[in-house]
């Protein structure tokens, strides 16, 4: 998959105006002069926020990395097991280029390290019959080159005889894709990171007063940070240090993932013989047994509203229940599975799932970097890329990155 980050950046070009009520809200400032060394704090050491430092770090900036627990950790939305990397995103040509980008870059960074921390699993995407998000899907593999290979319910039933298919009529597997192990990919970025001499700290970011340009930003214990730049990259934390701006436009809500054992000694569950897969049509996804931690399943649908800070982690009965319902029905052969782990993380969702990458309207050098709204971990190499470019370059962001398009009532269209 080739996709060099100036090809990347060009592809994203920006779309129809945005809504007139929130139009002049951030998307476009000045660039920063070539071989001008600037400070920078980027808050938040999740996935969009080491990565952005990466880039920033890159292009000769001093650049300071804050997170209120630690990088990747318990509480945030990048502290998982495993995310699904994936190229096919139905017709959203945006998200499938920056997919592909981000593999080339996470790639190139693990290649860096001993531990495997991506696993070329196979994605397996099944469809329905009257399936225009799948069929735009197969339509834009197509279109921009992707390996793909497009399986009828038959081929499904004798590639996988582990496994039940429902409804699914058929399928596309992308060979390339699979799973990133999340929450030690971060880790080991901002490790690498901090050896190359971005400094890391620990604090919780105040909410900053005033406009016009921000001088510092503060900490609960006292520290004040202070920088030419600053890129809050805070996810479900986001609406909280600006409520205002962003309390009714961000949510963040509860979602429970659960891993079960397969019976001893069978490989059925492991890959290669067992993909990553998705049903968006039923809202559910899963992985196979990675590093011996059991055979991961989640709803992909949205749960309540959840505070990362105070939301207790713990998941309901009923929900174990309802999940064992949904096993029984597609592995038949995990129907008695012992539940071995689960978890409860949060999405942040914007009101239609499309990322958030502007400018503060209030400040000058303030920029916001999130929404990753459940599907954001995978991209954020090109989110990183694609935010530190605009931030030093200027130029109008996409459309869709947009503050100006993020409204107030959920409507998820990405997928």
């Amino acid at each position: 998959m080739k996709m060099p980050r100036r090809e990347f950046v060009k592809s994203l070009a920006t779309g129809a105006a945005v809504a007139p009520a929130l139009a002049g809200m951030g998307t476009e400032g000045p660039p920063i002069s070539p071989g001008e060394v600037r400070n920078v704090v980027v808050i938040g050491a999740g996935v969009f926020g080491a990565w952005t430092a990466y880039h920033l770090h890159h292009a000769g900036h001093k650049v300071t990395l804050l997170d209120a627990y630690g990088p990747s950790n318990a509480h945030a939305s990048s502290g998982g097991e495993s995310r699904i990397i994936r190229v096919g995103y139905g017709p959203d040509e945006i998200y499938s280029r920056s997919s592909m980008r981000s593999m080339i870059l996470w790639k190139e960074f693990f290649r860096t390290l001993s531990d495997p921390l991506y696993y070329e699993t196979g994605l397996l995407w099944l469809a329905h019959e009257n399936d225009p998000n799948a069929q735009a899907t197969l339509d834009m593999l197509k279109k921009l080159g992707v390996r793909h290979e497009q399986m009828t319910r038959a081929q499904l039933e004798k590639a996988y005889p582990q496994c039940t298919f429902g409804s699914a009529a058929w399928a596309i597997f992308e060979p390339e894709s699979g799973a990133l192990i999340a929450r030690r990919a971060v880790q080991a970025l901002v490790r690498e990171l901090v050896k190359q001499g971005v400094r890391y700290s620990q604090g919780a970011a105040l909410t900053p007063a005033g406009k016009g340009r921000l001088d510092a930003v503060r900490t609960r214990a006292g520290e004040s940070l202070s920088a030419d730049l600053f890129v809050f990259a805070c996810g479900p934390w986001l609406p909280k240090v600006f409520p205002e701006l962003l309390g009714n436009r961000i949510f963040p809500t509860r979602q429970e993932v659960f891993f079960f054992g397969s019976p001893a000694g069978d490989r059925r569950f492991t890959s290669p013989a067992f993909p990553t897969w998705i049903d968006v049509v039923a809202g559910v996804y899963g992985f196979p047994d990675l590093e011996n931690r059991g055979v991961k399943i989640s709803w992909d649908s949205h749960g309540p509203a959840f505070d990362p800070d105070l939301g207790e982690r713990l998941v309901t009965r009923q929900s174990v229940a309802a999940m064992r319902e949904i096993l029984a029905q597609r592995f038949p052969a995990l129907k008695d599975a012992p539940l071995l782990e689960t978890r409860v993380c949060q999405y942040e969702n914007t009101s239609n799932g499309d990322f958030l990458i502007d400018r503060h309207p209030d400040f000058a050098n303030v920029w916001l970097v999130g929404g990753g709204s459940g599907h954001g971990f995978k991209h954020g190499p090109a989110v990183g890329e694609y935010a530190a470019t605009r931030i030093l370059e200027g130029g109008e962001v996409d459309r869709r990155y947009s503050l100006a398009t993020k409204g107030t009532e959920q409507k998820r269209a990405v997928y």
